[in-house]
């Protein structure tokens, strides 16, 4: 607990530093998506250098035979998941795209957001998924056990998206589920870079597909997705993520994180003795 209270600190006092200065260099898209990464990677790498005398890597970081395997693997299943979350409602005409004039949406401006967005968003997840579960999440799972430390740290982060734009009961449920899918899909493969996957790939797919993600509005395209039915389907101003669809969905994502094979990483949380519970990759 006292390893995770301090990494915590670590994170806090780096992230709002790191906030301003982003936000003064480029926008307010760079700062709540690279400097999470930053602080969390500054503070993940001095946990696991005063506490267990390791580094950064050994969170599950390490790019290895199968690394790129379990990244694709994840991005495949977080768009997967987003498309059935949307194309069934569009199918079903519960949601129709329509053209919203602006006068940033032109060839060259979404060009250029298209082209980097991606970047972007692959900064925020990853380094959501350092922080949330790298060191914090491993030192709680060895010392408390396991599913204990998956479901706390996936309810804290359900809870933190509670201060987002639109955040709604069912949106916060549904974020903490998706923290303890990903806490799953770490104590699956042994490394960070299945979660990862699987946050990039919904993250990023949403803006893509004209609606919010976690309450915020990024606009790529000329085009939004307006819904017909209510915000128990749409997700109102939380996005998709506040829907009922997304509960669905996450039941058949839990099942596919847990069934498709990944290959076996080294996270510092696998030693030897404590691996013959897991199931076979």
């Amino acid at each position: 607990m006292l390893g995770a209270g301090v990494c915590a600190f670590f994170y806090w006092f780096a992230l709002n530093v790191l906030v301003g200065v982003g936000r003064f260099l480029g926008g307010e898209m760079i700062a709540i998506t690279v400097p999470p990464l930053v602080a969390a990677s500054i503070a993940s790498g001095l946990a696991m250098a005063i506490f267990e005398s390791r580094g950064l890597g050994d969170t599950g970081l390490h790019w290895e035979t199968g690394s790129r395997r379990n990244l694709l693997t994840g991005i495949g299943l977080g768009v997967g998941a987003a498309a059935l979350v949307i194309l069934p409602a569009l199918a079903l005409g519960l949601a129709q795209y329509t053209w919203i004039p602006n006068p940033d949406s032109n060839p060259y401006s979404m060009g250029r957001a298209a082209m980097f967005l991606p970047v972007l968003l692959f900064c925020g997840a990853m380094g959501e998924e350092v922080f949330f579960r790298g060191f914090v999440l491993q030192i709680l799972m060895r010392g408390y056990g396991r599913w204990s430390a998956i479901f706390t740290i996936g309810a804290i982060f359900g809870l933190l998206h509670g201060f987002n734009p639109g955040a709604s009961t069912l949106g916060i449920v549904n974020t903490a589920l998706f923290g303890i899918l990903f806490g799953a899909a770490i104590l699956r493969s042994g490394d960070l870079w299945y979660p990862i996957g699987m946050h990039f790939g919904w993250n990023v797919i949403l803006p893509f597909l004209g609606v919010e993600l976690s309450g915020l509005t990024i606009r790529v395209t000329g085009y939004k997705l307006v819904w017909k039915a209510g915000t128990l389907w749409s997700g109102g101003e939380y996005g998709p993520e506040a829907s009922v669809l997304t509960s669905v969905v996450l039941v058949l994502l839990g099942a596919a994180v847990w069934k498709i094979r990944v290959h076996r990483g080294r996270a510092y949380f696998l030693d030897p003795a404590a691996t013959e519970d897991l199931p076979a990759a």
